[in-house]
Protein backbone atom coordinates (compact mmCIF):
# COMPACT_ATOMS: atom_id res chain seq x y z
CA UNK A 1 0.00 0.00 0.00
CA UNK A 2 1.42 3.92 -0.75
CA UNK A 3 1.36 5.76 1.82
CA UNK A 4 -1.59 8.50 2.05
CA UNK A 5 -2.20 12.27 2.58
CA UNK A 6 -3.37 12.83 5.87
CA UNK A 7 -4.63 16.34 6.14
CA UNK A 8 -7.46 18.10 9.02
CA UNK A 9 -10.57 16.85 7.07
CA UNK A 10 -9.40 13.09 6.89
CA UNK A 11 -7.56 12.76 9.46
CA UNK A 12 -10.05 11.26 12.46
CA UNK A 13 -11.36 8.64 9.50
CA UNK A 14 -7.94 7.53 9.59
CA UNK A 15 -6.71 7.32 13.02
CA UNK A 16 -10.30 6.00 14.77
CA UNK A 17 -10.31 2.95 12.63
CA UNK A 18 -8.89 -0.39 14.15
CA UNK A 19 -5.40 -1.50 13.10
CA UNK A 20 -1.95 0.32 12.80
CA UNK A 21 -1.53 4.25 11.45
CA UNK A 22 2.04 5.25 11.09
CA UNK A 23 1.81 9.20 10.71
CA UNK A 24 5.22 11.05 9.40
CA UNK A 25 5.13 14.08 9.96
CA UNK A 26 7.13 16.37 7.70
CA UNK A 27 8.23 19.38 4.75
CA UNK A 28 9.66 19.38 1.54
CA UNK A 29 12.18 21.44 3.11
CA UNK A 30 13.71 19.47 5.11
CA UNK A 31 16.17 17.21 4.58
CA UNK A 32 15.76 14.46 6.93
CA UNK A 33 12.16 14.05 6.36
CA UNK A 34 13.84 13.80 2.23
CA UNK A 35 15.88 11.02 3.76
CA UNK A 36 13.76 9.05 5.91
CA UNK A 37 10.30 9.54 3.49
CA UNK A 38 11.58 6.67 0.90
CA UNK A 39 12.25 4.54 4.28
CA UNK A 40 8.89 5.07 4.97
CA UNK A 41 7.80 4.16 1.64
CA UNK A 42 9.25 1.01 2.08
CA UNK A 43 7.62 -0.35 5.26
CA UNK A 44 3.95 0.53 3.44
CA UNK A 45 4.69 -1.46 0.61
CA UNK A 46 5.76 -4.10 2.71
CA UNK A 47 3.34 -4.04 5.44
CA UNK A 48 -0.23 -3.43 3.64
CA UNK A 49 -2.08 -3.85 6.16
CA UNK A 50 -0.63 -0.87 8.19
CA UNK A 51 -1.77 2.73 6.76
CA UNK A 52 1.11 4.59 6.56
CA UNK A 53 -0.03 8.38 6.64
CA UNK A 54 2.12 11.56 5.62
CA UNK A 55 1.33 15.02 7.29
CA UNK A 56 3.00 17.72 5.32
CA UNK A 57 3.54 20.22 8.51
CA UNK A 58 3.68 23.43 6.01
CA UNK A 59 -0.06 22.41 4.38
CA UNK A 60 -1.07 21.18 7.60
CA UNK A 61 -0.27 23.77 10.27
CA UNK A 62 -2.88 22.96 12.53
CA UNK A 63 -2.99 19.56 12.44
CA UNK A 64 0.65 20.01 13.11
CA UNK A 65 0.03 22.27 15.62
CA UNK A 66 -2.26 20.32 17.69
CA UNK A 67 0.18 17.26 17.88
CA UNK A 68 3.07 20.14 19.20
CA UNK A 69 4.96 19.30 16.35
CA UNK A 70 8.33 21.00 17.02
CA UNK A 71 11.12 18.90 15.34
CA UNK A 72 10.55 17.42 11.92
CA UNK A 73 10.41 14.31 11.06
CA UNK A 74 8.29 13.27 13.49
CA UNK A 75 6.99 9.47 13.54
CA UNK A 76 3.64 8.88 15.48
CA UNK A 77 1.75 5.39 15.96
CA UNK A 78 -1.55 4.72 16.38
CA UNK A 79 -3.08 1.07 16.76
CA UNK A 80 -6.94 1.16 17.57
CA UNK A 81 -7.34 4.80 18.16
CA UNK A 82 -4.95 5.03 20.65
CA UNK A 83 -1.20 6.64 20.12
CA UNK A 84 1.25 4.22 21.26
CA UNK A 85 3.97 5.99 20.08
CA UNK A 86 5.41 9.48 19.20
CA UNK A 87 9.22 10.48 18.36
CA UNK A 88 10.80 13.28 16.75
CA UNK A 89 13.72 12.49 14.88
CA UNK A 90 14.77 9.97 11.55
CA UNK A 91 14.84 5.97 11.56
CA UNK A 92 16.40 3.77 9.32
CA UNK A 93 14.29 0.59 7.99
CA UNK A 94 16.01 -1.43 10.54
CA UNK A 95 14.62 0.45 13.11
CA UNK A 96 11.02 1.12 11.66
CA UNK A 97 10.96 -2.76 11.29
CA UNK A 98 11.56 -3.46 14.89
CA UNK A 99 9.20 -0.36 15.85
CA UNK A 100 5.99 -2.03 13.20
CA UNK A 101 6.94 -5.56 15.50
CA UNK A 102 6.73 -3.76 18.63
CA UNK A 103 3.37 -1.99 18.13
CA UNK A 104 2.17 -5.01 16.35
CA UNK A 105 2.74 -7.13 19.70
CA UNK A 106 1.32 -4.80 22.33
CA UNK A 107 -1.74 -6.28 24.47
CA UNK A 108 -4.45 -3.77 23.36
CA UNK A 109 -7.02 -5.24 25.54
CA UNK A 110 -4.68 -4.21 28.36
CA UNK A 111 -3.51 -0.74 27.37
CA UNK A 112 -7.74 -0.01 26.37
CA UNK A 113 -8.40 -1.58 30.00
CA UNK A 114 -5.82 0.66 31.88
CA UNK A 115 -7.18 3.94 29.51
CA UNK A 116 -10.36 3.24 31.33
CA UNK A 117 -8.92 3.28 34.56
CA UNK A 118 -7.24 6.23 34.35
CA UNK A 119 -10.31 7.66 32.95
CA UNK A 120 -12.59 6.59 36.10
CA UNK A 121 -9.73 7.74 38.44
CA UNK A 122 -9.99 10.88 36.76
CA UNK A 123 -13.85 11.17 37.06
CA UNK A 124 -13.48 10.33 40.52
Amino acid sequence: MATVEITADNFRDHVSDKGIVLLDFWAAWCGPCQRFGPIFEKASEKHPDITFGKIDTDAQQELAAGFGITSIPTLYAFRDGVIVYSEPGAINGKQLDSLIEQIEALDMEKIHADIAEQQANAAS
